[in-house]
């Protein structure tokens, strides 16, 4: 299959990742909570190798295809926008916080790391559901029209 043919298919790829990555997040937060620093560092690792996986595929896809407009009308529409906007920014602002938690955890500082984690997990699991709800909205609720 070329790269051609399986663009379309990535937006539903996306959001499998986005899933996987909400899940493994919430997972390694609740191994931590529970004294498992083994699992929680497993989960946050693959979540990590997920997310850039879905960033390769993202970038990938809008390479290729550009703008997406959606088609829903009406009271949708603002409510669509408003979480595409907050979800791009934080999409953004939470490259670095993820990076440096990750730092922090790598190099053994358990000071700086839960206290920067405090912020990035949440802002992580709100992109990654944001990013879901986008696709249902997007691809499902009001697929494109072609």
């Amino acid at each position: 299959m070329t790269l051609e043919e399986l663009i379309p298919y990535l937006p539903h790829f996306q959001a499998l990742l986005n899933t996987a990555a909400t899940l493994l997040l919430a997972s390694g937060y609740l191994f931590i909570r529970n004294a498992r620093p083994d699992l929680h560092r497993n989960c946050m690792a693959t979540a990590l190798v997920i997310s850039s996986v879905f960033m390769v595929s993202y970038l990938t896809y809008h390479a290729h295809v550009g703008y997406m407009p959606f088609a829903g009308q009406g009271l949708i529409r603002p409510f669509y926008f408003t979480l595409l906007a907050s979800h791009v920014i934080l999409a953004a602002v939470i490259v670095p916080l993820v990076l440096s938690t990750v730092y922090f955890a790598i190099k053994a500082d358990f000071a700086r790391h839960p206290r920067l984690a405090r912020w990035t997990l949440p802002l992580w699991l709100y992109v990654s559901v944001s990013g879901v709800v986008i696709y249902l909205l997007g691809f499902h609720v009001y697929p494109p029209e072609m």
